[in-house]
């Protein structure tokens, strides 16, 4: 491994990627001010190490005595930047610990507080006063302690969920922010605590972790549940969202990198185990990646805070690296420099490098072009040393109306998936994607019922009516005898099953080997046998097949419909049915063989399909599971061509039938495809329904996370109970209309950020003109 001499002032860190075993399991991580030790807690670990060039060594280890309290149980440690003696952590208990390193005894614990009622999240230390101690708890508030006391000085409450995180900012020391549980972002002034100074929702979610920039004091990192790390500027009155980036977990640390303004460290909660370095600007590639750790990262710190190449990092695999950012990967090096991406509208997005558009001197305007090409240009950082690439992106545009989803949202809304057997549902659907226009689609649906629902019972309107002249079928458009099978042959070939001679029978066998044949016969040219046969005479050991040719000229083209039998029924069928009349008249004549008059006896008057398909031969040579494959297939297919909204509703009309033959992470792509479209076109019901109804366990729970609110009293701020509207603490109304001050009876819409509300309508008309609460409170409102 390479290594890298950096000086900072007079001092000079050395150093390489190296790792250090630990004896369990790391919950947090923080160094020294100059950067030469790191401190390591967990559960059952505390220790703290010493840096040197090529190796951690072990220099102290804080948990002492035989029977280790629960004092020990770190959920986050902190080293004091000011005082190099002095630590502090959270522990699990809900207790607030300072350990001073310059006590001459073993036991190095200075002062417990332990006025958390659960357990502490965040610790972090004033960057300007010495003795002044912060604290974020699971029970929702904030404390702040002065370790010249034996107890806070002043008690913060978020009136919400939880406080996962608290910091202070570093340039305005008296401003510190807090994330919490429920997705929100507040920012306090420590000489006010009466209330927040501001509050925004940040992530649809829990808020992990925050931190503020070390050279900007506007700028506030967050990260969330929600997969995303979002840059706030809050100079404004609003904070504003200015960078987004978009990781692949949940997000549970960020910490700016020094000396880089545009850098930014994350880590994941679960599922992720590497850490990644993104530039902001760059918001879907990672600027570089460590990819050591083999279990979830819980702690990241910049070993020094002027030099920008080493980071430190603790895991639950029980190690900590020290991790050389020249050393990391680059996921950029590996990226696809063209891109290419289709609209929801039809427009197509073209990314590539711009020397391989602007080498082609020759290249003419598409005719389609209904924008300029779009260039980009990196400016040169002489501090990185990476190649600066332009890149060109050209966007085509297609004409909206000739793109139209309607189809799409009409059947999604019309579509019946459940509640109905599974015959109904196939018509219906089929009956629904022909009013629309969408005859492949109802076809599909028509042969669903086939195979799936007892042949016998298919009335012969739906047949004529779906599959007639100049219809292709897209599930079994390639069809033939040897796909098929032994069994998919006329019903007329089985309606005579009983009683029938030994010699029909062979016919019967003869045919129904066919596909045998086929697979034998290695000079065949691989051609599909046409669908509509005539039996032929089976003579000896010689078996003929005599195939209608609809391609000769002569013969004269006939416009007709499929019948509801193979053959027109010249009489009942009995058990032991009798030669008809005018058949046995021509069998007895002396001018017609007695392998003619078979030929007579099993020749149809019109073709015949080879979709009516006898109930015994279904029961009897055919499983239950036999067309599962092509079916599989046929889904493939149109999610291929992008009709998700097909394969997920055949998915859940088919259930256990077809669930099996499809694996699992394609079904959850393919509904969760299908949701993010139809939540697109705001078909809410439609896909509430989906997931409630789909076969695939991880979409099936989406719909079964509780939703909570917590509302709070428009008069005095505090808590709701659960019990009514009126407040058990100053007994007013809360749901006070702040315009119209009547008891709203429907509707109430409220702001998250002062509480107060009232009837929508009248809430609505006063913030088109108005931006501030109606209740004078003096809080910027939106309404959204």
């Amino acid at each position: 491994m390479s290594r890298v001499t950096t000086a900072l002032g007079s001092n000079t860190l050395n150093g390489q990627t190296m790792f250090c075993h630990l004896d369990a399991p790391a919950n947090a991580i923080s160094v020294r001010r100059d950067a030469t030790q790191v401190v390591v807690a967990g559960r059952n670990i505390f220790k703290i190490y010493s840096i040197e060039e090529d190796q951690f060594i072990e220099k102290l280890n804080l948990r002492v005595g035989r029977k280790h309290s629960l004092n020990f149980s770190c959920a986050d440690v902190v080293w004091h930047q000011m005082d190099e003696s002095l630590l502090a952590t959270a522990a699990t208990n809900g207790a607030v610990v300072t350990w001073n390193l310059a006590k001459p005894s073993r036991n190095k614990q200075d002062q417990l507080f332990t006025e958390h009622k659960r357990t502490v999240n965040k610790v972090c230390f004033h960057p300007a006063e010495l003795h002044m101690l912060l604290s974020g708890s699971q029970d929702g508030y904030m404390k702040c302690f002065d370790l010249r006391k034996k107890d806070s000085v002043i008690t913060f409450s978020g009136q919400s969920e939880s406080v996962r995180d608290v910091q202070f900012n570093i340039r305005d020391h008296f401003i510190f922010a807090a994330s919490f549980e429920n997705g929100n972002v507040q920012l306090w002034d420590i000489r006010r605590p009466d209330r927040c100074e501001r509050m925004f929702t940040a992530h649809n979610g829990p808020v992990f972790c925050c931190d503020w920039h070390p050279d900007d004091r506007s700028w506030l990192a967050t990260g969330g549940r929600d997969k995303m790390v979002k840059v706030w500027d809050i100079s404004t009155n609003r904070a504003k969202e200015m960078y987004c980036v978009q990781t692949i977990a949940s997000v549970a640390r960020v910490k700016w990198r020094p000396e880089r303004k545009y850098h930014i460290a994350t880590c994941s909660m679960m599922v992720d185990h590497n850490i990644y370095v993104w530039d902001i600007r760059r918001p879907f590639i990672p600027f570089a990646m460590c990819e050591e750790h083999k279990d979830v990262t819980t702690g990241i710190v910049w070993r020094h805070q002027h030099n920008p190449y080493f980071l430190l990092s603790g895991s639950k695999d029980s190690t900590i690296y020290q991790h050389m950012i020249r050393d990391a990967s680059r996921p950029i090096d590996r990226a696809n420099p063209e891109g290419l991406c289709y609209g929801l509208f039809g427009e197509l997005a073209f990314a590539a490098k711009e020397s391989l558009i602007s080498s082609d001197c020759n290249r003419k305007p598409y005719s389609s072009d209904k924008r300029p090409t779009i260039f980009f240009f990196k400016k040169s950082d002489p501090t990185e040393p990476f190649t600066n690439v332009s890149s060109a992106l050209t966007v085509f545009e297609t004409d909206l109306e000739s793109s139209s989803m309607d189809w799409f949202v009409q059947t999604a809304k019309q579509f019946i998936l459940a509640g109905r057997p599974l015959a109904d549902l196939c018509d219906h659907n089929a009956k629904v994607a022909r009013e629309l226009n969408r005859h492949q689609v109802a076809q599909t649906w028509t042969m669903l019922r086939i195979i799936y629902s007892g042949p016998g019972t298919i009335a012969s309107a739906n047949m004529n009516h779906s599959i007639g002249k100049g219809t292709s079928l897209p599930l079994i458009g390639s069809f033939n005898l040897k796909e098929m099978g032994s069994g998919l042959v006329g019903e007329s070939w089985l309606d005579r099953s009983k009683g029938e001679s030994r010699q029909e029978n062979a016919h019967l066998d003869a045919a129904c080997a066919l596909h045998n044949n086929n697979d034998e016969n290695e000079d065949s040219d691989g051609s599909d046998v046409p669908v509509d046969y005539i039996l032929g005479d089976v003579d000896g050991d010689e078996d003929e097949l005599y195939v209608m040719d609809h391609e000769n000229p002569h013969t004269e083209e006939q416009d007709y419909t499929l019948p509801q039998e193979a053959f027109p029924l010249r009489h009942e069928i009995v058990d032991n049915p009798s030669t008809p009349d005018h058949l046995q008249e021509k069998a007895d004549s002396p001018h017609v063989s007695g392998n003619e008059a078979e030929i007579a006896c099993l020749t149809p008057i019109e073709s015949f399909s080879l979709i009516s398909i006898s109930q015994p031969l279904y029961d009897n040579r055919l499983p239950s599971d036999y067309f599962n494959p092509i079916v599989k297939e046929m889904l493939h297919f149109y999610a291929e061509q992008g009709d998700v909204q097909m394969a997920v509703s055949v998915l859940i009309v088919l259930g256990d039938r077809i669930r099996r033959e499809i694996d699992e992470q394609t079904q959850e792509h393919w509904y969760t495809s299908y949701v993010d479209l139809l939540q697109r076109f705001r078909l809410w019901n439609v896909s509430n329904e989906v997931i409630k109804l789909s076969t695939c366990s991880a979409i099936s729970c989406l719909n079964q996370a509780s939703t909570t609110l917590h509302i709070n009293c428009s008069n005095c701020k505090r808590p709701m109970s659960n019990k009514g509207w009126i407040c058990d603490r100053c007994r007013q109304c809360a749901s006070m209309c702040a315009v119209c001050h009547h008891v709203v009876k429907g509707l109430f819409v409220w702001c998250q950020g002062c509480s107060h509300g009232g009837h929508l309508q009248h809430i609505m008309n006063w913030l088109q003109t108005n931006i501030h609460c109606p209740a004078g409170c003096g809080h910027l409102c939106e309404y959204t």
